[in-house]
């Protein structure tokens, strides 16, 4: 039989094949010792010797069971299994010596000596053939990396895609000069400044980021290290997504989106996250979006009663009820998880849903946030992100909800699309109606672009550069406020806390992100070259060669250059160095009533150039771009000029 055919048979045939092996080793081992020993390979041997022979291999074996080896699967062996092996002769010696005694048969005293020798070999020896074997069939299939970082991580790692079939390991880098010139598991250790002579010698494809015990400014400056090195950068996952059995050690990603842009994520206050979570009844609108699925993870972690998973799309909702039961029945086992499938514009749907489940605190994160799609279609945007908001609101009232929290935008600010324009309304449907009652709480939270959600640019890059480009900005000046999702989810728990009826809060987003600043190293990191412009066919060699074109596009219709997070300078602190509040104009009720009901009857008529002039008559500052790009007034083919 080759050895080939003998990876593929069965295990209980490769567990047959081994046993027998193990047989016929330590009774030849037997044989050789005495041979030796004696002299001679005329062996004259009796009742008492094969007593010793078989009770020997009775015992080896039973040792081979008890420590597993017969479940060990052999291409799969390491030298550090080869202890049961030590462990399994040591035992078999001990045995014959005091077999041989107790049965009175002709062994000499150094036959065990000379037998342990022996066994060693025509046991631990195949084993390792088999493995090396089958290490040099499948390193030849297996393109080479290069790990970064040669401390604990860095050698888990190593040890898994070792035993792995997708990466082929040859060699550490590590700044810790102790560590440089050693040998781990097979690999020597070099540094950074050596690189050029790992890629002659190994050719690797990927460089893996194995290093998860510094804090993020380090590593951010660790990764901004490695933006000049011709080669795909990738990482192993964190230590707690490893702790927590969301990931293995051997599960290779793209870099942490925050790795790109070094945000450096703020440790959230206790108190302020379980004030209007635990224990309460808590409902989510838009539960299946990047930001209302983070804060439901972020409010099962407060061990809520009730938690109600609000949303339209079905598949979403499928997919997000899926996921939480899971992690509840970890962290929150006693929280009463619900899907409620419905649509915000429908009043009759979520006020019973909040009634029902008696509602104590309401995220609200439902709304379409693509600013094009909305500008295609501005009836729906505003029906969805301003009634929809109103439809909540007032159910919200009436189910005597405490705590009610809009999710809001920078687009908010001065708005020159009719997204920003339908939130920054939302915003003051809320206001007025937090003058009108004291009993539901009301507070809006405003915050730029999330990091890794549905309509994110990284993801966007990361395709593009995996397609061979061009890779697209709209603008080489644009520039937009970043923060992880995780981190906004937990800030909008915080500022919803510390509110009082009818406050905006702004969370602090640290510095702008030049756009294309972020495009150029999510290039540099995945092992490519930026291009310049290029005709077809030489894009098509510029790919070949690992070069990616970056193409300027030019904005999208209601797209601002820069964002803003206020609309004035009258902005004070909280009580959390990350939530800002914002002191802004808003109307009284019966004003805002007058022209909700204008923009419904409006909306009804399909009239979209009323729309517009009415959402610039509101306080928004809403200055539109001059053409209008609703579909529908470009179907009628009526290139309507905004009256300024």
């Amino acid at each position: 039989m080759k050895i080939k055919n003998l990876f593929e048979q069965t295990r209980l045939v490769k567990r047959i094949i081994s046993v027998s092996y193990d047989i016929f080793a330590i009774n030849l081992s037997l044989y050789l010792a005495l041979a030796l020993r004696l002299e001679t390979f005329q062996l004259n041997l009796g009742i008492a010797e094969y007593g010793s022979f078989v009770l020997t291999t009775i015992a080896t074996l039973a040792v081979f069971i008890r420590l597993g080896m017969y479940r060990a699967v052999l291409r799969y062996l390491m030298i550090p299994t080869l202890n049961s092996v030590i462990v399994a002769v040591f035992v078999s010696t001990i045995t014959l010596a005091v077999s041989s005694f107790l049965f009175q048969s002709f062994i000499p005293r150094s036959v065990p000596v000379i037998f342990a020798a022996i066994s060693f070999f025509t046991l631990g020896g195949p084993r390792i053939l088999i493995r090396t074997f089958y290490s040099q069939r499948i390193r030849r299939n297996k393109p080479n990396v290069v790990i970064y970082g040669a401390g604990a991580t860095g050698r888990d790692l190593a040890l898994a895609l070792q035993q792995g079939n997708r990466y082929h390991p040859t060699a550490f880098i590590d700044d810790d000069l102790k560590k440089q010139g050693t040998i781990l598991y097979g690999l020597r250790v070099f540094s950074k400044g050596e690189f050029e002579k790992l890629r002659g010698l190994y050719n690797p494809v990927k460089l893996l980021l194995a290093i998860n015990n510094i804090d993020k400014n380090d590593r951010l400056i660790l990764v901004e290290s490695l933006y000049d090195l011709p080669i795909e950068v990738q990482s192993v996952p964190s230590v707690e997504d490893i702790a927590s059995g969301n990931a293995t050690i051997s599960e290779i990603r793209d870099l942490d989106i925050a790795d790109l842009l070094g945000r450096d994520q703020v440790s959230p206050e206790p108190e302020l996250l379980s004030k209007c979570l635990a224990s309460k009844s808590v409902l989510v609108t838009g539960a299946g979006g990047s930001i209302g699925s983070e804060l439901c993870r972020q409010i099962l972690k407060q061990k809520p009663s009730t938690l109600v998973l609000f949303e339209l799309n079905e598949y979403n909702l499928y997919n997000v009820e899926k996921e939480l039961k899971k992690l509840a029945s970890v962290i929150s086992p006693e929280t009463n998880l619900v899907g409620a499938l419905g649509s915000v514009q429908k009043f009759e749907r979520i006020q019973s849903v909040m009634e029902a489940f008696c509602i104590d605190t309401v995220y609200h994160a439902a709304a379409y946030k693509h600013v094009p799609i909305v500008e295609h279609n501005v009836v729906e945007g505003i029906r969805n992100n301003v009634f929809g908001t109103l439809n909540c609101g007032k159910a919200a009232i009436r189910a005597g909800v405490k705590d009610f929290v809009l999710i809001s935008t920078d687009k908010a600010v001065r708005p020159t699309n009719v997204m920003g324009a339908s939130k920054r309304m939302a915003e003051l449907v809320l206001q007025s109606l937090a003058k009108l009652q004291d009993n539901t709480k009301f507070t809006m939270v405003r915050f730029g672009n999330v990091l890794g959600s549905s309509g994110s640019v990284v993801p966007l890059f990361r395709d593009q550069i995996k397609n061979g480009g061009p890779l697209t900005v709209t603008h080489p000046e644009i520039t937009r406020y970043f923060m992880l999702i995780p981190e906004a989810a937990e800030l909008v728990i915080q500022a919803g806390a510390i509110g009082h009826n009818g406050q905006v809060f702004v969370l602090d987003m640290g510095d702008p992100v030049k756009i294309i600043d972020l495009a150029r190293r999510m290039i540099q990191l995945m092992g490519c070259v930026e291009s310049l412009s290029r005709d077809a066919d030489d894009l098509l060699l510029a790919r070949a060669e690992n070069e990616i074109e970056i193409r300027f596009t030019g904005l999208r219709p209601g797209e601002k250059l820069y964002e803003e997070l206020l609309i004035g300078d009258n902005v004070s602190g909280t009580s959390h160095k990350k939530i800002l509040t914002a002191l802004e104009r808003s109307l009284e009720w019966e004003d805002m009533e007058v022209l909700l009901d204008k923009l419904d009857d409006l909306c009804a008529k399909m009239d979209i150039l009323s729309i517009i002039s009415e959402l610039q008559g509101a306080p928004l500052d809403f200055e539109p771009d001059e053409e209008i790009s609703d579909l529908l007034v470009h179907k009628k083919q009526r290139h309507f000029k905004v009256v300024k």
